[in-house]
C-alpha cells in the first residue's frame, strides 16, 4: 500500500482479519470498497494528501470530474431466483455432519426477496456519503461548502433507483457534513450520457444480445476448471454433480459475496469455496466483463464515446475560462452510473489492457492479469479527473481511480500529472473520430432480391 504512508503498520494485519473471508478479494464487480482501498477499515474517512503531488506549490486545482458507481446493492431479481433454487437444493439434498452446513440448513433463512432487484442498501448510503466527505478532504478548494451553495457542483444520475439514491446519498454527505439545512441541490437525471449502452444499437445488436458475443465465456464455463469447482461443492454438499451447474455454484459464491458486502457478515455459504475455487468464479466474471463491457470488441469501449466526449468538452470549457480569466462556472461534477459506464470508459482511455485477450483456455497463464474487476470495479468505485493550473498556461490533469493516482496509458511524462495539452494530443484520434451516433449506427445488408 505504498501510496497511503499511514497504512504501513496495520495493512498486513488487515490481511488476516478473522471477520473477512478469506475469498473476498476475488468477488468481481460485488466487492466491497474497503477490499481495493483496506486502510478504510481502519478510519472510513481517512485520507492522504500526499499522494496528489502536484510538480509546484503554483498549482492549484481548477476543475474536477468525478464519474462514480453506484454503492453497494441487493441482488437482482435474476440472481435472487438462483439462491432461492440453490437454498432449496441445500434443504433438501444436501446432508453432512458440517457445522456450516447445520448452520444454513437450520439456522439462515433466505431473506432475499425479488422485489429488492439490485435496490440501494444502506451500506451503499454510507459508502456515497462517506466518499463525498473524503473528496471534500482531498480536494477542499473545489469540493466545499461555498462552491456547493454558490452553484458550482453539479450532479448528473442514471435513472436507475440504485444510482438516483447513491447522487442523494453523496449530496447528503455533503450537506451533512458542513450541516447545511437552508438549501437543497438539484441533479439531472440524463441516461444518454450515464446509460450510453442501452442507446447504442450497434452494441445491443452486436454484443448485448448476440450470445456469439460471448462464445469463450460460455466455453470457459463449460470447461475443466469451472467443473472442477462446481464437482468440488457438491461434494462439500454430498449431492449428485448435476445439481450444481454453473449458475448454483455463482450463485453460492454471490451469497457469500452479498453478505459481505450488505451486512459485514462472514457466512457459512464462503465455507463452499477455497481460494483456488474463488480465482476460477473470478476469472469466469471477468471474462464476461471482458467481452461484453471490456476489449473484447471495439463497440464495447467506443459505445462510451459520448461520455468521453462529455468529459472532455467540459474540460477544455473549464481550460477557457480560466484562460480568459473568468470565474469557472463548473468547478466539479459528479457523475454517477454503474459498472457497464465506467469499464467501457476505462477501456476507451487504455486503462487494464493486457498484452494478450482473455480466452477460455488461458485461465493459468492470466494469474497476473491487469483486467481484473476485483481490483478496479468495488461498489462505488470511481475515476476521477482533476484538472490544476500550475502558472504560464502550464494546465495539468491528473486521473485517480478509486482514490488513488494512475496513469494515463502511454502518457508516462510526469507520471501522474501530464500536461493537459499532452493528454489531448494523446487522445486526438477519439476526440476528433468517436461519434456516438456513428459508432452506434447498424449498417443492415440490403435484402437479396
Amino acid at each position: 500500500m505504498k501510496s497511503h504512508g499511514f497504512c504501513f503498520a496495520y495493512c498486513v494485519m488487515l490481511e488476516d482479519d478473522p471477520n473477512i473471508p478469506a475469498i473476498a478479494k476475488y468477488f468481481n464487480t460485488k466487492g466491497r470498497y474497503e477490499e481495493v482501498n483496506p486502510y478504510l477499515r481502519e478510519d472510513i474517512l481517512a485520507v492522504n494528501r500526499s499522494i496528489l503531488q502536484p510538480p509546484s506549490e503554483e498549482c492549484q486545482q481548477i476543475h474536477l470530474t468525478a464519474i462514480i458507481r453506484h454503492g453497494t446493492r441487493y441482488p437482482t431479481t435474476k440472481n435472487i431466483k438462483e439462491m432461492q433454487q440453490l437454498y432449496n437444493i441445500i434443504l433438501h439434498n444436501a446432508s453432512g455432519e458440517q457445522s456450516w452446513l447445520r448452520e444454513l440448513q437450520t439456522q439462515w433463512t433466505m431473506w432475499y426477496t425479488e422485489d429488492m432487484d439490485g435496490r440501494l442498501v444502506q451500506k451503499g448510503v454510507n459508502e456515497l456519503k462517506h466518499l463525498a466527505v473524503r473528496l471534500s478532504k482531498l480536494f477542499p478548494s473545489l469540493i466545499s461548502e461555498e462552491k456547493l451553495r454558490g452553484g458550482f457542483i453539479k450532479f448528473i444520475t442514471s435513472s436507475k433507483h440504485r444510482c438516483v439514491n447513491s447522487t442523494l446519498s453523496f449530496k447528503a454527505g455533503l450537506t451533512e457534513h458542513w450541516n447545511i439545512k437552508d438549501m437543497e441541490f438539484d441533479h439531472a437525471v440524463n441516461d444518454a450520457l450515464m446509460r450510453f449502452f442501452d442507446t447504442c444499437t450497434r452494441f445491443v445488436e452486436e454484443v448485448d444480445n448476440n450470445p456469439s458475443a460471448v462464445t469463450e465465456v460460455d466455453t470457459f464455463k463449460q470447461g475443466p476448471e469451472m467443473r472442477r469447482v462446481q464437482q468440488k461443492i457438491a461434494d462439500h454438499l454430498n449431492i449428485p454433480y448435476s445439481l450444481i451447474t454453473y449458475d448454483m455454484a455463482e450463485a453460492a459464491f454471490y451469497l457469500c459475496a452479498y453478505e459481505f458486502a450488505i451486512k459485514s457478515v462472514k457466512s457459512p455459504w464462503c465455507q463452499l469455496f477455497d481460494e483456488d475455487d474463488a480465482k476460477v468464479i473470478e476469472f469466469a466474471s471477468d471474462l464476461r466483463e471482458f467481452w461484453k463491457r471490456g476489449y473484447g470488441h471495439d463497440i464495447n469501449s467506443r459505445a462510451s464515446c459520448i461520455l468521453f466526449h462529455d468529459v472532455f468538452n467540459r474540460l477544455d470549457k473549464v481550460a477557457a475560462q480560466n484562460m480568459s480569466g473568468q470565474q469557472v462556472a463548473e468547478a466539479v461534477t459528479v457523475q454517477i452510473g454503474h459498472a457497464d459506464t465506467l469499464l467501457p470508459l476505462l477501456t476507451l482511455l487504455g486503462f487494464f489492457k493486457d498484452s494478450e485477450p482473455l480466452t477460455s483456455t488461458n485461465f493459468a497463464t492470466q494469474a497476473h492479469r491487469s483486467f481484473r474487476t476485483s481490483h478496479m470495479m468495488p461498489y462505488a468505485a470511481n475515476l476521477i479527473l482533476v484538472l490544476y493550473d500550475c502558472g504560464g498556461g502550464d494546465l495539468r490533469l491528473q486521473p485517480l481511480l478509486n482514490e488513488k493516482p494512475v496513469t494515463f496509458p502511454g502518457l508516462t511524462d510526469r507520471a501522474s500529472m501530464p500536461l493537459y495539452r499532452d493528454v489531448l494530443e494523446h487522445y486526438k484520434d477519439l476526440l476528433q473520430g468517436c461519434n456516438f451516433e456513428t459508432e452506434c449506427q447498424v449498417f443492415k445488408q440490403p435484402a437479396e432480391d
